[in-house]
């Protein structure tokens, strides 16, 4: 492809249509990817998921904090660019950077648009209980993902999957559409669809502080937040004064007599706790300092802790 093309993104959901793109023989003549940050027990400074695709491919890597900087903005435009792909890139663009590329800056939205525009559209979709999500590849401009679609992709939601099992499917299918797509936004001949304002929602950052699970809901209601916080910032309940991290979770249609968060019973499969209406199986579970374990199997070890009618809060 003989077009030059600036990527820019961060995490690995980034970082995953970066190598899409090289293996389908697209390189970009440069890679804007934010800075290094502190990581682990030792605060090392640690590349982006973006960054290490990028030097292990050799290409030119630029990590300014924002474009503030008047140096930076020269250095952007100065590539000469035709396109520039964004996607989870996490600094909003001056209307001088998205001005730059001759066919202006594309991005990688992980929702269908206009719903869940926003920092955590996946989490988001399957917290509020949607049957579908999905890509949208659209031009970028200076209002937060409200820019002209050229194509929406879509994937189901099952009872089984978690932030991290749908990350990891939108990440190869916003690759796969985007390399689709691709061809037709540099020819001109691509078709953008505005937006309708009228059904705009908006996907707020997740924080920790919606990770404590509340059993006085519908077991559904409690299985997608759990789901939904897995793998960040994970859901948590305590029990006994510890608090338990939960992860893997299956909804029971039964009710019982006991008060919502009460242990049921426990069998091989996991933990039955009491739901408002509903019970929860929890499956995967962690205890402070330890690794995450079968829940059937913690509950085998402290039987005394596990039994029934305990309540987790």
């Amino acid at each position: 492809m003989d077009k030059r093309i600036i990527f820019a993104g961060t995490p690995d959901f980034a970082a995953i249509h970066l190598q899409e793109l090289l293996k389908a023989g697209i390189r970009p003549v440069a890679v804007y990817t934010q800075p290094d940050r502190p990581a682990g027990r030792g605060h090392k400074l640690c590349p982006s998921d973006v960054k290490k695709v990028a030097l292990e491919a050799g290409l030119d890597v630029y990590t300014p904090v924002n474009f503030k900087n008047e140096d930076d903005i020269r250095q952007f435009e100065s590539l000469n660019a035709d396109l520039c792909i964004v996607v989870a890139y996490g600094i909003i663009l001056p209307q001088r950077i998205l001005d730059a590329p001759k066919l202006g800056c594309i991005n990688v939205h992980g929702s269908i648009l206009p719903k869940y525009r926003g920092a955590a559209p996946i989490q988001r979709a399957l917290l509020d209980g949607e049957e579908e999500t999905g890509v949208s590849i659209m031009k970028i401009g200076l209002k937060l993902d409200a820019g002209d679609v050229f194509k929406i992709a879509t994937t189901k939601i099952t009872d089984e999957d978690t932030s991290g099992t749908l990350f990891d499917r939108l990440a190869a299918l916003g690759a796969s559409t985007l390399i689709d797509i691709l061809p037709s936004v540099l020819d001109g001949t691509a078709v953008a669809t505005p937006q309708d304002e009228s059904k705009v929602t908006y996907a707020a950052k997740i924080s920790k502080e919606e990770s404590a699970v509340n059993f006085n809901q519908d077991a559904k209601a409690v299985s997608r937040l759990i789901r939904g916080l897995n793998p960040w910032p994970v859901a948590t309940s305590t029990l006994n004064d510890v608090k338990y991290k939960l992860f893997d979770t299956a909804v029971i249609n039964e009710d019982c007599n006991l008060e919502p968060g009460s242990i049921v019973s426990v069998d091989k499969e996991g933990i039955n706790v009491a739901c408002a209406h509903g019970q929860i199986k929890l499956i995967t579970i962690q205890a402070p300092g330890k690794g995450p374990v079968k829940a059937a199997d913690i509950a085998r070890s402290k039987k005394d802790v596990f039994s029934i009618g305990n309540r987790f809060v």
